[in-house]
């Protein structure tokens, strides 16, 4: 039986930890599905607008060879329903979320992967600024 990993995120200005974080994803299983934030959701959950609009960032994400999957999430509190839609064995994200995910147990397994160490679309962002 094929195992199914799925994980989120903004992906927004890509970058190599965004790449190790889906590799690592991936190993988990056999196919893996990504939630990108949809940018509504990015405006709320961050405050600000990401750089690549959505379609973008779901073009991109889904060009990866280790991506099966793209879909647009819309909210943070339907990670739930977006196991079971997808049928996901495993749901994978970043250990800033460490915790935070760990009620959905009940219907998958919850990894909790640590980010790339000094990278981060924030710091990239701030960097080109003050440029």
């Amino acid at each position: 039986m094929p195992r199914t990993v799925i994980t989120f995120g903004t992906f927004d200005v890509f970058h190599v930890g965004h790449l190790r974080v889906l590799e690592r994803a991936a190993a988990l299983g056999d196919r893996l599905v990504v939630g990108v934030s949809a940018d509504a959701l990015n405006e709320r959950k961050k405050g600000r607008a990401p750089i690549f609009s959505q379609r973008e960032r779901l073009a991109i994400v889904g060009a990866l060879k280790v991506v099966d999957e793209v879909f647009v999430e819309e909210s943070l509190e339907l990670k739930r329903d977006y196991v079971l839609e997808h049928g996901a064995d495993v749901l994978v994200m970043g250990d800033d979320w460490a915790g935070r995910f760990d009620e959905l147990g009940d219907v998958c397994e919850v990894v909790y992967l640590e980010r790339t160490p000094a990278i981060s679309t924030t710091a990239i962002i701030e960097h080109i600024a003050d440029l």
